[in-house]
């Protein structure tokens, strides 16, 4: 289902608590709405639509891929970059890597760890600020 997007910064700083095998109706939510606005974003976390999890969904290579739990274990190549958000207004100035490794579980919850570069590391990044509480 297609969710309303939360605009409210004092509810999007709110660290999300750990997600479980009750919330894959988050992550299907999460999917449809990232579907809903694909021209403008290419990620989500759940305290995008109002749930306070973590719980992210991004595009990876043309494909969405969902994340339960994710955590960056390894990081580097720092860089300057200047990102956008729906649930905010503006672009913003912030610090990224070039590559990061994640630690996170599948749809299965079975734990994966996995490194990605470039494009897919920034916006894995900027999902996870969001499940900390962390606004650009």
């Amino acid at each position: 289902m297609v969710r309303e997007i939360v605009k409210d910064p004092a509810r999007l700083t709110q660290r999300a608590d750990y997600a479980g095998v009750e919330d894959l109706e988050t992550a299907r939510d999460l999917l449809d709405t990232l579907a809903a606005h694909r021209d403008d974003c290419v990620g989500m976390a759940a305290n995008m639509i109002g749930v306070n999890r973590r719980v992210i969904v991004f595009e990876n290579d043309g494909a969405d891929m969902v994340m339960f739990n994710p955590e960056i274990v390894k990081a580097s190549g720092p860089y300057e970059a200047e990102e956008g958000c729906l649930s905010l207004s503006g672009a913003r100035r912030t610090r990224r890597w070039q590559t990061i490794k994640v630690r996170y579980q599948n749809e299965l919850f079975q734990t994966r760890l996995k490194t990605f570069t470039g494009w897919t590391a920034e916006i894995i990044q900027h999902e996870i600020d969001h499940c900390e509480g962390i606004l650009i």
